[in-house]
């Protein structure tokens, strides 16, 4: 697999995680020091999410996420052991590896996705189709204007019960707006 991020990126972005977040296990800490200080074995690894479905892969997360501490995935073998997953580092530098990192990244940080890449290894049944992530944003998006409408309305309702005339056209043209904007889309 030829890399489409640099290793300049790569480093650029393990520097930045580690002076930006603490991991829960300080092996971790170790692992990405050691990857900064080996170009060779950084050019083979990529940073992916659901890297459970990787043939080689590691799972690190910080403290202030609610991921595993480490995990690491070899075939069909798993460990947390994390000294283990460093021995197989260092004995098969050729073989890609694929790192995923648990840490709050809403919204996502410019320099995780700088490296981010596709997993190549995740089943076609998770990955979200364009055209079903249109489709979820329409339903969102319609179900946010009736909650709008519908609270308008009930503002309208109580401002009419209270006789309040000013209200009751202010809101009268929210509701107005609303509906415009709805057509527009």
């Amino acid at each position: 697999m030829t890399a489409s991020v640099s290793v300049v990126d790569k480093k650029a972005f393990v520097r930045w995680f580690l002076k930006n977040y603490q991991l829960k296990r300080r092996e971790c800490v170790w692992i990405l020091n050691y990857l900064l200080s080996n170009d060779d074995l950084l050019k083979r690894i990529r940073f992916v999410e659901e890297a459970h479905y990787c043939p080689r892969a590691m799972v690190m997360s910080t403290v202030d996420s609610t991921g595993v501490p480490f995990r690491f995935y070899k075939g069909n073998v798993m460990t947390a052991d994390a000294e283990k997953s460093f021995h197989d580092l260092r004995l098969h530098e050729q073989e890609d590896m694929y790192i995923q990192l648990n840490f709050p990244n809403i919204p996502p940080s410019a320099q995780y996705l700088a490296v981010l890449e596709e997993n190549p290894y995740m089943p076609e049944t998770l990955l979200v189709s364009e055209k079903d992530r249109i489709l979820a944003e329409e339903l969102l998006s319609n179900s946010l204007l009736v909650f709008q409408e519908e609270k308008l309305l009930a503002q309208i309702d109580e401002a009419l019960d209270q006789g309040d005339e000013a209200r009751f056209y202010e809101l009268s043209n929210l509701l107005q707006a609303l509906k415009e904007t709805a057509n527009l889309r």
